[in-house]
């Protein structure tokens, strides 16, 4: 089962977290369409958008950090260049130690390709850690709306 069987994700207006990230002409392929590794890098730039955000917020993933555990993409159609990316970025999920991020792309009002990432906290020594309950708290806060 794929991403875009949560109708949820479709939708733009339904991530709490959006943002313009511009194309670059190195993210063409041969067919003038954005390459799978553009769109994998766009997923990425807008995971890293939104754990500044929420650290600007007071999200605190010390004393280690994160890891990044899981990616996936579905990729739905034809990303285009030169166009702007309108991405969508929110919690679909809120483990122990850890939480997924649905990142949507979307361009012209559809989605090109959905991403999830699986985030695990992590101690000094590199291991799984519980997550705060101020952190859960905010997680809770920037999760996907209902459709």
């Amino acid at each position: 089962m794929g991403l875009k069987s949560d109708s949820r994700r479709l939708a733009l207006e339904n991530y709490p977290l959006r943002l313009t990230i511009p194309t670059r002409y190195g993210d063409m392929d041969t067919n003038a369409h954005l390459n799978n590794v553009a769109i994998a890098r766009l997923t990425e730039e807008s995971r890293v958008r939104f754990h500044f955000s929420l650290r600007a917020k007071g999200g605190d993933l010390s004393p280690g950090g994160a890891m990044v555990a899981h990616v996936a993409i579905d990729y739905l159609g034809e990303g285009e260049y030169p166009a702007d990316v309108e991405a969508g970025v929110g919690v679909v999920e809120i483990g122990r130690t850890s939480y997924r991020l649905a990142i949507g792309l979307f361009q012209n009002g559809r989605s090109f390709a959905l991403a999830d990432s699986v985030i695990v906290r992590v101690n000094a020594d590199r291991g799984s850690a519980p997550l705060p309950q101020s952190l859960r708290d905010l997680l809770d806060r920037h999760r996907v709306s209902s459709a």
